[in-house]
C-alpha cells in the first residue's frame, strides 16, 4: 500500500525530519534537534506540528445535529456557532470507536477523527445514516491541518480570528494535543504550505511525532490503540464527562448506563516510577506478586525527569499516592499511583 503524504512533507525532508509509517501516512517523527528539545520548546516556547493526516469530516443538512446526537456522547446541542467540544463515538456495548472533536459552523458540522481511525468512522457514519433523510457526510480529504502550540503561541498569532477572514486559513481553533495552549488551523493545501513556511521563518521549531506524544502523554491525553479502544468506554477513561446519559438515545447508552450504575471495574490512572527503567505499552502492573494492571503509555518525561505511564488498574487498587510495581524486563520497578495529567 502507497503511503500517503501531507502538503509538507517535502518541506520535512528539507528540514532534515525523520520520516515514519504511521496510520497509513509517512509523517515526521522527529527533527536534527531531537525529541527531547522539542519537547521542551513546546512547555517553555511554541513548536509547530503537521497533524494533516487527522481525518476530518463535515456534517450537514437538516438532520445533521439529531445524527450527531445520535451517534455521539456529548451534547452538540450545547455547542453555539463556532464553539467545538470534545466527544466520543462508542459501540452499542460502550466501547469505544474513536474520540472525536465536534464544531459547530455556520450551516454545518466539523468533526475532527484520529488518523488511523477515518475510515472506521466514516464506515460507522454511514453505516447509522439511513434513518436521517437530509444529510450530507463529507470526507475534507482537501483540507490539511497544522498545530501551533506552547505557551507563547498566542504571540505569534495576535489576531487568530482574522486569519480565516484574510484567507490565510480555511479556520483556526484553540484546540491542540499537549496540554498547553495553542492554536489547530484547518487549511487547503496552499495554504498549508504558506502557513508553515511563515512559522518556520519566524524560527518556530518544527516538531514531530515522537515529540507529541510524550507531550500528550504528560498531560494524560488519551491516544486511541493505547487507552481507548473497541472494549474500553469513556467512562472507564476518565471522560464521563463527555458522556451525557440525559439526552436522548445514543449509540452505546444503554450499555454506558450500566457500566456507569455498576462502577467501571478498571480505571485510567498516572504512574510516576522511582527508577529509571522506563515502562512500554502492554507491561504489566502488579501488588504482591498479583497482576492488577496493565501499562497503556509509557516514556521518560522531558519535564518531570522521571519514566511515568499510564495504565488501567483494578478500580480496587487504583487509589491515589498508592504504591505498585510495574513489571520491567522481569524485574518489578516501583510506581505511585497519580492523577492521569502528570504535569
Amino acid at each position: 500500500m502507497q503511503l500517503k503524504r501531507t502538503p509538507l512533507y517535502e518541506e520535512h525532508l528539507k528540514l532534515g525530519a525523520k520520516m515514519v509509517q504511521f496510520a497509513g501516512w509517512e509523517m515526521p517523527v522527529f527533527y536534527p534537534s531531537g525529541i527531547l528539545v522539542e519537547h521542551e520548546t513546546v512547555r517553555t516556547n511554541c513548536g509547530i506540528f503537521d497533524i494533516g493526516h487527522m481525518g476530518v469530516v463535515d456534517i450537514s443538512g437538516k438532520d445533521a445535529l439529531p445524527f450527531i446526537q445520535y451517534v455521539a456522547t456529548n451534547d452538540a446541542t450545547l455547542l453555539l456557532e463556532n464553539e467545538c467540544q470534545y466527544s466520543i463515538l462508542c459501540n452499542e456495548q460502550g466501547g469505544t470507536i474513536d474520540d472525536i472533536l465536534v464544531y459547530r459552523l455556520p450551516n454545518f458540522f466539523r468533526i475532527v477523527v484520529n488518523a488511523s481511525n477515518t475510515d472506521k468512522a466514516l464506515a460507522h457514519f454511514s453505516a447509522n445514516s439511513k434513518q436521517f433523510k437530509e444529510l450530507k457526510i463529507l470526507h475534507r480529504e482537501d483540507l490539511s491541518m497544522l498545530s501551533l502550540q506552547g505557551p507563547k503561541a498566542k504571540d505569534l498569532v495576535p489576531e487568530y480570528s482574522a486569519l480565516a477572514h484574510n484567507h490565510c486559513t480555511e479556520l483556526v481553533s484553540r484546540t491542540g494535543y499537549t496540554g498547553e495552549d495553542g492554536f489547530e488551523f484547518f487549511a487547503t493545501r496552499e495554504q498549508a504550505l504558506e502557513l508553515w513556511n511563515k512559522f518556520i521563518s519566524k524560527k518556530v521549531s518544527p516538531c514531530g511525532l515522537g515529540a507529541r506524544d510524550t507531550l500528550r502523554l504528560e498531560a494524560g491525553l488519551p491516544l486511541y490503540g493505547n487507552e481507548y479502544d473497541d472494549q474500553t468506554s469513556p467512562i472507564e477513561a476518565g471522560y464521563a464527562w463527555a458522556v451525557k446519559l440525559n439526552k436522548s438515545d445514543f449509540i452505546g447508552k444503554a450499555a454506558l448506563e450500566k457500566i456507569k450504575a455498576g462502577m467501571a471495574p478498571k480505571k485510567l490512572v498516572g504512574l510516576r516510577l522511582s527508577d529509571k527503567s522506563v515502562p512500554r505499552k502492554g507491561f504489566l502492573v502488579k501488588l504482591g506478586g498479583k497482576v492488577i494492571g496493565q501499562v497503556t503509555s509509557g516514556t521518560f518525561s522531558p519535564t518531570l525527569k522521571t519514566p511515568v505511564a499510564l495504565a488501567y488498574l483494578d478500580k480496587d487498587f487504583a487509589a491515589m499516592g498508592s504504591t505498585v510495581e510495574v513489571e520491567i524486563r522481569g524485574a518489578a520497578s516501583p510506581a505511585v499511583v497519580s492523577p492521569r495529567k502528570l504535569i
